[in-house]
């Protein structure tokens, strides 16, 4: 690769995929559905086992939802620290690395959260263990998706770049799904009193074997082409390049961390809260009926990823952020307006599977800021603005989810639909972004960016 190509453009040149970009593909998307599972199944177990085991009985239930939540949202808080160490080091020592790291990062903690004692056992120290560890499975992803995302961009070609980058995320957004099949396996095989006792170790423990696997797959994969060639033209950012990042890149950190704001609010209130909290709590519906709409809504969201990274090389940005986050704002409002306590599970699961298949526009986010900032500073810049954002919203929404929800606040009467509208806002932003010039064709040269 030539010093032109890499100044001009921000990815490899257009060539037809071959095996290698196959196996590349598989193996990033096999370790981001691992840790991405490692990360998620604590909240697909917030009401059943964190706030029965972890949090002392004498509080409220908003407390209790308060709280639980919050440890939850701590994971995001520490995303920066992790996200901006690994990608400095992915700049300069090289991308695979530090990909690989971070699920060695991931494997540890999640393996402890299920040989935690609980609340009973040690009193107040099993939710700050807890927290801890949330704190350090934060700082792994927080190395983890930027790192995945461009690595996938430095590999595939040009004319791929849409799909490549959205058949990743589905893998990771994979991690969901599995995440939901392991708990309806665990519901299916166990009695509540079992679950209580011990069966709930059991998704954690296979979660940090897991991660173990990962590290050993990505033993396979190779370094970028676009690093190496970097690094033997004597190429790569010499200063501290999350520093060159916030001084001549604000624009790009700025669209990344609006796209971040709308991939944050739709994974964790569309896809992760609105199954226990909001069909299982609000609506009633059984514990097993609401994992198998999320597992469903999980499944068309890994499919919304490949389909909307194939839209964004046939149609180009600005259309696809039309048709798929435009198509989301009013997708989400019909889905939540569809729910009640009464409707069938068949329709309940239809709805489900429309909803989670537009929750794949979260695929833009990573085409659009990955490519919004240069080769050399490129891991530093999508981290820094990412996980930023991504600490920031993911530390507010639950709160403000929760309090969209009760008809004593805000929405009053229309509260059943504040998950909704909450979602439709903030995919109206992802919109607007898609407009802007740098979102549409990403860094180059010649532009002062």
């Amino acid at each position: 690769m030539s010093q032109t190509e890499i100044n001009a453009g921000w990815q490899p040149s257009a060539r037809p995929l071959n095996m290698k970009d196959f196996k590349t593909l598989v193996l990033s998307s096999l370790g981001g559905t691992l840790e991405f599972y490692d990360f998620v199944i604590y909240a697909l177990y917030i009401d059943a086992i964190v706030k029965p085991l972890f949090l002392p009985h004498s509080l409220d239930s908003l407390t209790k939802d308060l709280f639980a939540w919050g440890i939850f949202a701590a994971g995001y808080l520490v995303r920066p620290i992790g996200g901006i160490i690994m990608a400095h080091f992915g700049d300069k020592v090289g991308r695979k690395r530090m990909f690989t790291l971070s699920v060695a990062m991931m494997a540890l903690p999640t393996f402890l959260i299920g040989v935690l004692p609980t609340y009973e056992s040690i009193g107040i120290f099993a939710p700050l263990l807890l927290l801890v560890m949330r704190m350090l499975q934060g700082a792994a992803i927080g190395g983890e998706m930027p790192g995945a995302w461009v690595f996938i961009a430095e590999h595939v070609p040009q004319q791929r770049y849409g799909f490549g980058i959205g058949a990743l995320t589905s893998g990771i957004t994979g991690g969901i799904l599995l995440g939901f099949l392991v708990t309806i396996f665990i519901d299916l095989c166990f009695s509540m009193d079992d679950i209580l006792n011990f069966a709930w170790r059991i998704p954690f423990i296979i979660g940090g074997i897991f991660g173990v696997i990962s590290v050993y797959l990505r033993r396979f994969l190779s370094e970028t082409p676009i690093f190496k060639a970097l690094a033997a033209r004597k190429a790569l950012e010499k200063s501290i390049p999350v520093v060159t990042v916030i001084k001549k890149h604000k624009i790009a950190c700025v669209i990344v961390a609006i796209l971040t704001w709308s991939l944050s609010t739709t994974i964790m209130v569309g896809i992760l809260i609105t199954p226990g909290r909001i069909v299982g709590g609000m609506y009633h519906f059984a514990n097993l009926d609401w994992r198998i709409g999320g597992c469903i809504g999980a499944l068309t969201l890994t499919l919304g990823c490949i389909l909307f990274g194939w839209l964004e090389d046939k149609l180009g940005t600005t259309k696809n952020v039309i048709i798929a986050w435009g198509g989301l704002a009013i997708v989400s409002l019909y889905f939540y307006n569809s729910l009640s306590a009464d409707m069938s599970l068949t329709h309940l699961y239809l709805v489900w599977a429309l909803f989670g298949l537009f929750t794949g526009a979260i695929a833009i986010t990573p085409i659009i800021g990955t490519r919004a900032f240069p080769p050399a500073i490129r891991y530093s810049g999508l981290s820094f603005s990412y996980n930023l954002a991504y600490a920031l919203f993911s530390a507010i929404t639950p709160t403000l989810t929760i309090y969209l929800l009760s008809p004593d606040h805000l929405l009053g009467a229309y509260s059943y639909l504040g998950a909704g509208i909450y979602i439709a806002l903030v995919s109206l932003l992802a919109v607007a972004v898609g407009f802007y010039p740098l979102a549409k064709t990403g860094w180059h040269s010649d532009k002062n960016q």
